[in-house]
């Protein structure tokens, strides 16, 4: 374990404030025998004094690239486009194994250099659930920037905030809804139910059962639906062009919290691009109006209370990296996931 060393580098995403590691944990890592360097990032809701406090090394942003090979570079969104061949292995979320825009050229990168990725969607447990994930908070904001649009109180551009903040905001906007959650039984369900009772709105709650026989009429009856549900084979999808343009659709506001565009697996395939912070909302029909929410890192914008809670779950296996487990399972589903591309080291 004392030869494990742990890369955490800066975020290039501009939006992006969370981290994987929090200092707290860095400090439980180091002092269990984890090395860890921190890129400096200015982004990052946690200051680099605090992880040099708990016995990190700091380096420069992007600097991962010349870091020792035996170095595991760990993040959470997208790398950047540079270097061409990637020789360590990186934690994050790769977004590369279900057709999705630029995946075989992000595996690519990794046979050319030999390095791996350990792709965080896919750390799970031998029962297949996710042992580390945003997804409370994802579902949580993604219902909460549905109703403050619904009700003429959603703010642009949208600024990262506090959960009492955005409590308060939610309870102090007025307007009746009807609101349909669907995948209400998971992770992103449940935060996304959370930020619905706070606005004083009991949603409509469809799981397995309601969509394997899905009610079209019933879902575009609603006029907030509230997408949490992610799936690893294509299924029919909820909603298509046809659908959105039934005259009497009483859906207004559409929040995708799983943002799965352009994968084969997207079950609402009625737009081809997200939205974003500086631009949150996109209309997609004028009549009757339909407006869309579609944000891939919802939860940086309450990044302190995201990044704590999904730090606190992959503490316990970065604790055990070097064990086989659950890393095995996302380095077997990496290397199948390249063979299935004809795609070899080197």
């Amino acid at each position: 374990m004392t030869d494990l060393h742990l890369w955490l580098r800066h975020e290039t995403r501009t939006t992006e404030r969370r981290t994987p590691i929090v200092p707290s944990d860095a400090r439980r890592l180091v002092e269990s025998g984890v090395r860890i360097t921190v890129e400096d990032s200015p982004q990052r809701i946690f200051p680099r004094e605090e992880y040099e406090q708990a016995g990190c090394q700091v380096a420069e942003p992007g600097s991962w690239v010349s870091a020792s090979a035996r170095a595991v570079i760990v993040g959470l969104k997208e790398l950047p486009d540079t270097p061409a061949v990637l020789t360590h292995r990186h934690i994050f979320f790769g977004h590369a194994y279900k057709g999705q825009p630029g995946a075989e050229a992000l595996l690519r990168r990794f046979a050319a250099g030999g390095g791996a990725l350990l792709d965080l969607e896919y750390l799970v447990d031998d029962q297949g659930r996710r042992l580390a994930a945003f997804g409370f908070w994802a579902g949580y904001l993604g219902a909460a920037l549905a109703v403050l649009h619904h009700r003429g109180a959603l703010r642009a551009p949208l600024v990262p905030t506090t959960k009492e903040e955005m409590e308060a905001e939610l309870r102090a906007s007025k307007g009746d809804l009807t609101a349909l959650v669907i995948g209400a039984l998971g992770r992103s369900g449940r935060g996304a139910r959370t930020a619905l009772g706070e606005a004083g709105i009991e949603p409509t709650c469809w799981d397995l059962a309601e969509t394997r026989d899905l009610d079209r009429p019933a879902l575009l009856a609603h006029e907030v639906l509230v997408n949490t549900v992610l799936t690893t084979s294509p299924v029919p999808p909820f909603l298509t062009d046809k659908d959105l343009d039934t005259p009497d659709r009483r859906l207004r506001t559409l929040s995708d919290v799983t943002v799965d565009v352009g994968s084969p697996m997207n079950v609402l395939p009625v737009y081809d691009t997200t939205t974003e912070w500086d631009h949150p909302v996109r209309r997609l029909r004028e009549h009757p109006p339909l407006d869309l929410i579609a944000i891939d890192n919802l939860p940086s914008l309450l990044p302190r209370e995201a990044s704590t809670d999904f730090s606190a779950a992959l503490l316990p296996q970065l604790l055990d990296f070097e064990t086989g487990g659950a890393w095995g399972r996302c380095l077997d589903r990496f290397r199948r996931a390249s063979a299935e591309l004809g795609l070899t080291e080197g």
